[in-house]
């Protein structure tokens, strides 16, 4: 069996209820309300945690994309003017921490650079998250590590080459590991779930799933695959304005999803066969002999 990862007061690992997250992101597009009432959402579904993305744009952005144009809800602006537009400060992300206390739920980061980590220590995460675009970023995979809090890692558009020097860097004892595929939405020709059981044997450590396709069966195969967290996007609307919403899940879907996940959980069983009492009376009747 698979080690256990703490998270908050939530235990990640095979025979632990699944972690389930509302992933955020950006999807709030510069809006606390708009954050608030995703918060808001998830809670009320029986998610887990909600996560958001941080980037310090100056040292997320590459320079040859700060001054190429966007067409924005706000207009015309530099791809730099627009991350600056929606990335949330202190204020904000004090407002998220309160309301997330309100409402009895987990909340974290996915940190896109070192400043971003030294920002988000100052409201004592449950853990960070490491995305897809920097499993190959060892430095921010050091810092991540040096803060020593759980790491959860997403393996999208990677090798198993870049995963296993990326996962070298790390404390298996305080890592989940998530199979991916970084397509916004993916198809489920691509989605490749077998990964979860592949990467369970290449790795002494909790395995995740962080889904971006459309749907909600596939995500709760991941569960019965083995995934001991579960990650999607969640919108108000996926009709809303920009990249993730396409891939999103909207509240009512997000209700659908834990429910089917914590039922596949209650009837996923042990694997030992047994003859159950609600049985027995048919068997009676029915067998002879």
């Amino acid at each position: 069996m698979s080690k256990l990862v703490t998270i908050g007061g939530h235990k990640v690992g095979r025979g632990e209820p699944v972690y389930i997250i509302g992933e955020i992101g950006i999807n709030h597009n510069g809006d606390l309300d708009i954050a608030k009432r995703l918060i808001s959402a998830a809670a009320h579904a029986g998610c887990t945690a909600v996560k958001f993305q941080k980037r310090t744009p100056e040292l997320a952005v590459p320079p040859e994309q700060r001054n190429v144009m966007r067409e924005t809800p706000w207009g015309l602006m530099t791809y730099m003017d627009y991350r600056y537009r929606v990335e949330f400060g202190e204020k904000e992300y004090a407002e998220i921490e309160r309301h997330c206390k309100e409402m009895e739920i987990d909340w974290f980061v996915s940190v896109w650079d070192t400043e971003a980590i030294n920002f988000m220590e100052r409201f004592n995460p449950v853990c960070y998250k490491l995305p897809s675009a920097s499993l190959t970023d060892f430095e921010l995979i050091r810092a991540c590590v040096a803060a020593g809090r759980p790491l959860i890692l997403s393996s999208g558009m990677s090798t198993m080459e870049q995963i296993h020097a990326g996962m070298a860097l790390v404390d298996p004892d305080n890592t989940v590991l998530c199979h991916s595929t970084s397509t916004y939405p993916c198809s489920p020709e691509e989605l490749n779930l077998r990964m979860i059981e592949t990467l369970s044997r290449e790795f002494d450590c909790p395995i995740g799933y962080s889904g971006h396709e459309t749907g909600l069966v596939t995500t709760v195969s991941a569960v019965v695959l083995g995934a001991c967290l579960v990650e999607r996007h969640i919108t108000l609307d996926r009709a809303m304005w920009g990249s993730d919403q396409a891939a999103s899940v909207e509240p009512g879907g997000l209700e659908r999803l834990v429910k089917y996940i914590r039922v596949t959980e209650q009837a996923m069983g042990d694997g030992v066969k047994r003859v159950y009492e609600s049985e027995m009376k048919g068997m009676k009747r029915l067998r002879k002999g």
